[in-house]
């Protein structure tokens, strides 16, 4: 369900981006890595439960796994790639889906 969802949503953005371009109109979406939140904090005493590991060991064979960097992204690194493509030195990228992911896109 999550690749769909995401897959949905990088389609969307390509679909509104071709037809919102000659109103310069520009849509992007942003797909971060696992990114440090209150959330997913609560979710390690869970997972340490179920699987049996350190929160050392969910953070890093778990959460962190996929992520080269083997660290979490932060939500201000989010904002702050959302508030450059709202600047106009960004207003030719437009369609483009931009990772977050500590190199998880990469690997």
């Amino acid at each position: 369900a999550y690749v769909a969802a995401k897959h949905g949503l990088v389609g969307l953005t390509k679909t509104v981006a071709l037809e919102t371009a000659p109103d310069g109109v520009t849509v992007n979406c942003i797909s971060p890595g696992y990114v440090w939140t209150p959330l997913v904090e609560q979710q390690i005493p869970d997972t340490m439960k179920a699987r049996g590991l350190t929160r050392e060991q969910v953070i890093n064979d778990v959460l962190l796994a996929a992520q080269p960097t083997k660290e979490f992204v932060t939500p201000e690194q989010v904002a702050a790639l959302a508030l450059f493509l709202c600047r106009d030195e960004a207003k030719a990228i437009t369609g483009a889906n931009l990772s977050v992911d500590g190199g998880w896109t990469a690997a």
